[in-house]
């Protein structure tokens, strides 16, 4: 299935070029690819089943530093060498990368019904307003 950009980014409320830069980079990860034309827009490159949840945002999302002590080059905190709180943050993004690692996308699809229910339901919200 190829979906538009513009109507991937009305049925999100994001802008054109967010968008864009977004599906650059799933294009460079191999995730999405582009298709050109008249009907073109974005459709997926890999099957559902091989795109991994956990290393995809770990692809996506820049910085997992929840607060700045996780980062010793910028950490300024004075109690920094007693802190409890940085470890428990630390085994909290563990604990939640490690679920997202145990699913895929093809876990989010569900059944051909459940996947024709949700582009309905896609679909219905990127109607112009």
């Amino acid at each position: 299935m190829v979906v538009p950009v513009a109507e991937i980014a009305r049925a999100y409320g994001i802008s054109r070029n967010h968008l864009a830069k977004v599906a650059g980079l799933l294009c460079e990860l191999g995730v999405v690819q582009p298709v050109r034309g008249r009907h073109g827009g974005l459709r997926l490159a890999m099957q559902p089943s091989a795109i991994n949840i956990g290393w995809l945002i770990r692809q996506t999302e820049p910085d997992f530093s929840l607060v700045e002590c996780f980062e010793p080059s910028t950490d300024r905190c004075p109690i920094t060498p007693e802190c409890r709180l940085k470890s428990a943050l630390a085994d909290a993004l563990h604990g939640f990368l490690s679920v997202l690692d145990q699913h895929t996308l093809a876990d989010f699809l569900g059944s051909a019904t459940r996947r024709e229910r949700l582009v309905q339901l896609w679909r219905a919200n990127t109607l112009p307003a």
